[in-house]
């Protein structure tokens, strides 16, 4: 689950009054260096929006935090935690399509919306991502070999 459509999710429940304090607080709870210690922080911000009357927010910190933090899974090279706690590896290509299908405005069929599509995204991959790495894949040998 993306941290960041997580804060908001929960901040979205929080008054305007407390929004600067839990925003703060729920950022501390990702500044962790581990899973549980992120868990354990989190159930401490919990506790303490309920003191504050933020049930709500409290409520949605507890039934989704342990989604959230899987990208510090120990089984997850630290290198990576940065990339993969968010989901911008799948919104920047979503970005692209649908700037160049809003030129477009409507295709005839689905066919040819398809057909953009696919161009689009082959053409980025081969052009603009294939001389970047976003996440180096050499880091999960050995985790990788000792699953098999």
């Amino acid at each position: 689950r993306c941290m960041v459509h997580f804060m908001r999710n929960v901040l979205s429940k929080v008054s305007h009054k407390h929004a600067a304090w839990a925003a703060s607080a729920l950022k501390a709870v990702f500044a962790m260096e581990s899973r549980q210690a992120a868990l354990e922080k989190a159930e401490r911000v919990a506790t303490e929006m309920e003191s504050k009357g933020l049930k709500a927010a409290a409520s949605c910190l507890r039934e989704g935090i342990g989604e959230t933090a899987t990208y510090l899974l120990d089984d997850y090279p630290v290198e990576h935690r940065r990339r993969i706690r968010t989901n911008n590896m799948i919104e920047r290509p979503d970005r692209e399509i649908r700037r160049r299908t809003r030129v477009v405005g409507s295709f005839p069929d689905g066919r040819s919306a398809l057909m953009l599509v696919c161009a689009r995204i082959r053409y980025v991959t081969a052009n603009q991502w294939s001389a970047r790495r976003y996440l180096d894949m050499s880091r999960l040998d050995g985790i990788m070999q000792s699953t098999d």
